[in-house]
């Protein structure tokens, strides 16, 4: 064997004995160690860093839109706090009477009459005084039509705090015994606060009194003590049970408000536009 052939020989040797094949061997070798602990990393539930940030900017803004919309919440049903009831101006000086809990507006020989059942804190009465409340008002300064008003207590306990509809309807009457009602009644529904939300109490109630004119210390006392209360919650009772002011809104016949009557019959108000036209022109026939 000569001389390069043992040198070959011995080369080849440590090749086997190293295991060494280069650069390019040595850094497949290393990555092979990175991957394999990046793969540990991963079955013990490890986390890229690089996420850490994002996640916790999405929980910091959830919890922002969720602290937002309680606080907004919040203040929307707590609106009314401390607040006067704007004042409504009545388009004309209407005849009006307290006749027990029924106020009657108009002329007692008015050719026409209807009965209206309302709830100042039902969300239909007061769409029903948007859509109807002017036409209503028109005929009555005409001397077409008189109005029997029935301020039911209905929803009483479905504000906060609770009562208001029966305190307001005691008002209501306590303001047709100052003269006042039209302008009470419309001031009321003008500013309907919503239904489970924050209403308005006595004292805001009894302040409405005195922007409309309401001097008389009765009528202040009248809404503390609650006077016409007892009347207002028979005169519930009495509705509730009378079949004939019954309607079947999908879950049998029941009383529900708003409700008008004329001639002794239930009036389609919402779906009739003209019903009031229809009144008017049936007791001029007849």
């Amino acid at each position: 064997m000569g001389g390069a052939e043992r040198a070959e020989r011995r080369r080849r040797q440590q090749q086997r004995t190293t295991g060494s094949d280069g650069p390019t061997a040595n850094r497949g070798k290393s990555g092979g160690k990175n991957a394999g602990a990046k793969a540990v990393a991963a079955a013990r539930g490890g986390t890229d860093t690089r996420r850490v940030p994002a996640i916790v900017g999405v929980v910091v803004l959830v919890v922002a839109v969720v602290v937002g919309g309680l606080i907004w919440t919040n203040s929307a049903k707590n609106a009314t706090e401390g607040e006067n009831i704007p004042t409504a101006t009545a388009t004309a000086d209407l005849p009006e009477r307290r006749d027990g809990s029924v106020v009657v507006v108009g002329e007692q020989d008015a050719p026409a009459t209807i009965d209206v059942y309302a709830d100042f804190l039902c969300p239909a009465c007061g769409q029903f005084e948007q859509q109807y409340g002017e036409q209503i008002r028109d005929r009555v300064a005409q001397g077409q039509l008189a109005v029997r008003n029935h301020m039911v207590p209905m929803l009483t306990e479905r504000s906060d705090p609770a009562g208001y509809s029966l305190h307001a309807a005691n008002a209501a009457l306590l303001a047709a015994d100052a003269g006042t009602f039209t302008e009470y009644h419309d001031s009321l529904f003008a500013a309907q606060p919503g239904e489970g939300a924050r209403a308005y109490d006595k004292d805001q109630l009894i302040q409405l009194g005195r922007d409309l004119g309401i001097t008389d210390p009765a009528f202040a006392e009248g809404v503390r003590n609650g006077k016409y209360e007892d009347l207002l919650n028979r005169k519930m009772e009495q509705v509730e049970s009378d079949s004939s002011l019954h309607r079947d809104l999908g879950r049998g016949p029941a009383f529900a408000t708003p409700l008008v009557v004329a001639d002794g019959e239930v009036v389609d108000a919402f779906n009739n536009p003209n019903w009031l036209d229809d009144v008017v022109a049936d007791a001029r026939a007849g």
